[in-house]
Formats: structure tokens, sequence, C-alpha cells
């Protein structure tokens, strides 16, 4: 059909990719020389970047599945970005290497002696060599649902007709099932891996959701700011409506309340559990300066995007609610910040903590994953339709998001 070639990206992507890639490749370096002379600190920081940026690619994978097995109008508009998030898996690989590489240089566990009552706990599952086969198998999951999803949409895009169309729909809505539930505890497993084992005597088993949902969120926020600049460009100013805007925008108002939820059910169990193992880690982040930090992140990430995100007019003005997102998406950074921050340092064990301190680094290194990562997700964008166009709902969805 004639149609399928009148949805290609704008022009427009090629100087963002260009500008991302400089500004990237810029604070790489600088990265990298500070990385010569505090190797610790700049894994840290790119950690933090990793786990943020990163969080944007694992999270449309998740967000993809969930609108194949909800439907809707925001799913359809949605699915491009979500595919090209989908597809910034390689280069989420090789921004991994430094972690992978650096393990004995960023985790306090790889020191610790084998006497060491958590190392005689966990055994063999608490070593580099485990630690490392474990997120090579993630990837591989991770990369086996992308590849199938992206299949299954690149297929349908050359059906002959919509009904052919339809059964690759389908299909990828029975795969959404039952990998939806492989997909939250990958990122469970993960996000203990990455994250959580920083401070190797903390343990949560709401960890993994607080993942799920946080990196939900990012990914609608960043999906958000990406179609509120393409809006009021062809070819996606004659697809996007105000309808559109609103409802993504209700799904960014349940989630900031669902990961204000999670956090605050962590904080309460173990606060009222009161077993030294498990409250040291909140005494951590909530004194030595680190308590500005999480009462900022109760206001900031919780109370005002909330507020705000109740206001339906607001939801309707796309360039409006971009902000409101790219707000979000700095106080996701902040969250992924405050997680790491505080964890032990390999030459400063236990429950005392680090003081609030911010290094150069942890502005540079974000940077530095962020431009990269920015430079290819933007060249996947730009290899596929806009929409998917041989969609049996692509019609009704579009009449949907304009409408009143």
């Amino acid at each position: 059909m004639e149609e399928r070639d009148n949805f290609q990206a704008p022009a427009d992507l090629n100087r963002i990719r260009t500008l991302a890639l400089g500004i990237g490749g810029i604070a790489l370096v600088v990265w990298a020389i500070g990385a010569y002379f505090n190797t610790e600190q700049a894994l840290r920081s790119w950690l933090v970047g990793f786990i943020f940026w990163g969080g944007i690619g694992f999270g449309s994978i998740g967000v993809l599945m969930l609108q194949y097995l909800t439907g809707g109008a925001w799913g359809v508009v949605l699915r491009r970005v979500l595919e090209a998030g989908s597809r910034t898996l390689p280069v989420i690989f090789v921004l991994f290497l430094p972690i992978a590489f650096g393990l004995r240089s960023l985790y306090e566990w790889t020191h610790l002696g084998p006497d060491e009552h958590i190392i005689e706990a966990r055994g063999w599952f608490m070593t580099p060599e485990s630690w490392i086969l474990r997120s090579a198998v993630y990837f591989i999951l991770f990369g086996v649902m992308a590849y199938m999803l992206n299949k299954w949409s690149v297929a349908q895009d050359k059906a002959a007709d919509y009904e052919e169309g339809s059964t690759y729909l389908a299909t990828a809505s029975r795969f959404s099932g039952p990998t939806m539930v492989i997909y939250a505890l990958v990122v469970t497993f993960a996000a203990v891996d990455w994250v959580m084992m920083l401070d190797p005597h903390f343990f949560s088993s709401i960890w993994g959701l607080l993942f799920v949902v946080g990196w939900a969120l990012s990914t609608f926020c960043f999906s958000v700011a990406v179609l509120a600049f393409l809006s009021d460009k062809a070819p996606m100013d004659r697809v996007l409506g105000r309808r559109h805007f609103h409802d993504i925008g209700k799904l960014m108002l349940a989630l900031v309340m669902v990961w204000a939820y999670f956090n605050f059910s962590q904080f309460l169990i173990i606060w009222s559990g009161n077993i030294p193992e498990e409250t040291g880690w909140f005494l951590t982040r909530t004194t030595h300066g680190w308590g500005f930090v999480a009462w900022g992140l109760v206001l900031l990430h919780f109370a005002a995007p909330f507020v705000v995100l109740l206001m339906q007019d607001l939801k309707r003005r796309p360039k409006t609610l971009a902000m409101v997102g790219v707000f979000i998406l700095l106080m996701r950074l902040v969250d992924m910040y405050w997680l790491v921050g505080p964890s032990p340092r390999i030459h400063h064990a236990g429950f005392e903590g680090n003081p609030l301190t911010v290094s150069w680094l942890d502005f540079v290194a974000p940077i530095a994953v962020g431009g990269i990562w920015l430079w290819y997700f933007f060249g996947q964008l730009q290899k596929r339709p806009l929409v998917p166009v041989m969609d049996p709902f692509l019609g009704s969805a579009i009449e949907h998001g304009h409408g009143h």
C-alpha cells in the first residue's frame, strides 16, 4: 500500500543523533580520564547512568508486551518508539562492559573473605564467575524477547492486507502473556545483581518490582517526550491527538503512585521488622545528608508529579506533558543515585555508609551513557515507519486520539 511509505521519521532526528553522539563522545573521553585517576568512583557513576538509560531500554520491552496484552490506542501510536527502545539492547550490552570488567573495583562483596557469613551462605551464587554468567543470561533472555516482538512487527508491516496483519498481532499477544512473567523475573534478578548487591548485607523481597515499575515509568516519560517532539511534524501531526497524550498521562500518574506505594511498603515493612541488616540500609540513606535526597524524592518524584498529573487539561497538552515527563526522568536519575551513592565502598566497609558527596563523574557518566544510547535509539527509530501501518486497529486508534 502506498501509505506504508508515508510514515517515515522526519529528517530532524539526524540533527538530534549527531548532537547526542557529539556530547556523549566528549563526556565519554572525560569520564575515561576520570576513571584513570579514580576507578571506583568512575564505575559507580557509570552504574548510575547505565541503570537509568539502560532501564529505558529494558522497560521498553516490558511496556511493549504490556500494550500487546491490553490493547488500546495509546499502544498503537507508542509501539514504534517502544520497539526502537527495545532494539537498543546491543548498545546497552556494550555500555554494560565497563561494569563487567570493573566488577572487582565496584562491588564490595568481591573483596570479602570466604569466612564472611554472607559469602558462606550464598556460596557460588556470590562469585564473580556466577555474576557474569547470570548477567549474560539476562541479556540473552531480553534479546530473545526483543527479537521476537520486532520480528513479528516487521512481518506485519509486509502483510498483504489487514487480515494477515491481525495474525501477527495475535501471535505477539499470545507470546506476551507468559513472557511477561519471565520478564518480571529477569528484571528482578538483574536488579538484585547489579544494584542491590552493592550492599551485600541488604536484601528486600520487593526490590525487583521497584525496578519493574520504575523502568516502566521511565519508559513512558521518555516516550511521551519523543511523541511530543514529533506531534507537530509530519507524519505524526496527522496521527497523534490530545486523547493519546491524555491516556499516556494517566498511565504515568498510575506508575508514579505505584512506585511510591512499593517504596513506602518496603520502608514500612523493613523499619517495623527492625532487623539490623535491613534497617541499616535505610539508616544510611536518611543520615549524613542523604535524608535531604530522600525527602526530595518524596516531594518531587511523587507528590509534585501526582498533583500535576491529576490535571486533565495538562495531560492533553503534548509539550506540557513532555516537560512533566522530563522532570520525572530527572527524579528517576536522582533515585538511581540515591540507591547507588550511599552503598559501601570497597575500602569503607560496614553500615556507616558514605556521607552525601557529589562527584563531577556523577554528572559526566550519565551524560556519556545517555548520549551514546540516544544516538543509537534515534537511529533505530528512523529505520521503520513511525506507526504500525498494517495494524488493523491503526485507523480506530488515530480516530480515538482526535476525539473529544
